[in-house]
């Protein structure tokens, strides 16, 4: 739910692996498949969000449908151009994501990139994670290239402490890491984007990115070594929301098509940059010229 003006909230569908695989599906070709594997219930509203995915062109083969639960729900408050959210997320269907290793397997298979994030992590109980982290790495050691978001959002986790495990779990098993320094400042008390780099380095990260904002991002690969990148001028930020998602897609979408470190940042920060102008964490009317931002 957003807001809509005079009080009112309007819904619609996002969230942000979601945004990232919309954002992707748009500037990928059409050599691309671009699915997406989560679960959700059997009521109005799930009916209504398959419905919307397929029309967005995101596959749903690997959605997993459950007549006991529902989709989970967020408000979003805006806020100087900034949002923060309220969460209900107890009967959501999306914290079974890794109760069916099979499916979960299934769903993984084969895939050119697997994409998830902090809060894929943080909304699944101890076992779960471990289960989908285990999950990853298996499809990783296949050939996957596996790229993580950590996306923190503090309230989803049990405390800092849980939070800070749950990430490095992640990051374990990922080769790309796209985590914003403000909040590896926030959890793990970095000084410097430097020391996010190194941490996630030590993990087993062959790419870093470090957003930071509307400052510049500090990028590493076990291939180009070190760039910084300063993002596009923003005249006036009307809504944050899916900054680091559309980021992370423009990221990602680049280095499948061969682009290296710091074109693919820079195009990231371009397409971030056309998002946060925009209300809503879904810009199609940035998208001209053949699907290109």
């Amino acid at each position: 739910m957003a807001p809509a003006g005079q009080g009112l909230y309007a819904m619609g569908f996002a969230g942000d692996t979601f945004n990232t695989a919309w954002y992707a599906r748009r500037l990928l070709s059409d050599d691309w498949q671009v699915d997406y594997a989560t679960a959700v219930g059997t009521d109005a509203v799930s009916d209504d969000l398959m419905a919307f995915m397929a029309g967005e062109g995101i596959g749903t083969a690997h959605v997993r449908r459950l007549p006991d639960r529902t989709v989970g729900l967020y408000m979003i408050q805006l806020k100087d151009g900034e949002r923060s959210f309220s969460y209900w997320r107890g009967q959501s269907a999306a914290r079974t994501l890794a109760d069916d290793a099979g499916a979960l397997a299934a769903a993984l298979a084969g895939a050119e990139v697997i994409y998830f994030s902090g809060i894929t992590l943080a909304i699944l109980d101890d076992k779960a994670r471990a289960r989908f982290c285990e999950a990853v790495a298996k499809a990783r050691a296949a050939g996957s290239h596996v790229a993580f978001d950590t996306n923190l959002r503090p309230r989803l986790w049990a405390g800092a402490e849980a939070m800070r495990a749950g990430l490095m779990q992640g990051a374990a098993v990922a080769d790309t890491v796209l985590p914003s320094f403000d909040e590896e400042e926030l959890a793990f008390g970095d000084a410097s984007p430097g020391d996010s780099i190194a941490r996630y380095r030590a993990a087993g990260a062959s790419t870093i990115v470090v957003k930071n904002g509307a400052g510049s991002c500090t990028a590493w690969s076990a291939t180009d070594g070190m760039a910084t990148i300063a993002p596009p001028p923003v005249d006036r930020v009307v809504d944050s929301t899916a900054a680091g998602d559309s980021f992370a897609a423009g990221f990602l979408a680049a280095r499948q098509g061969g682009a290296d470190l710091r074109s693919a940042a820079t195009q990231a920060a371009r397409l971030a940059a056309q998002v946060v102008q925009k209300r809503g964490a879904l810009a199609p009317q940035i998208f001209t010229n053949g699907g290109k931002a």
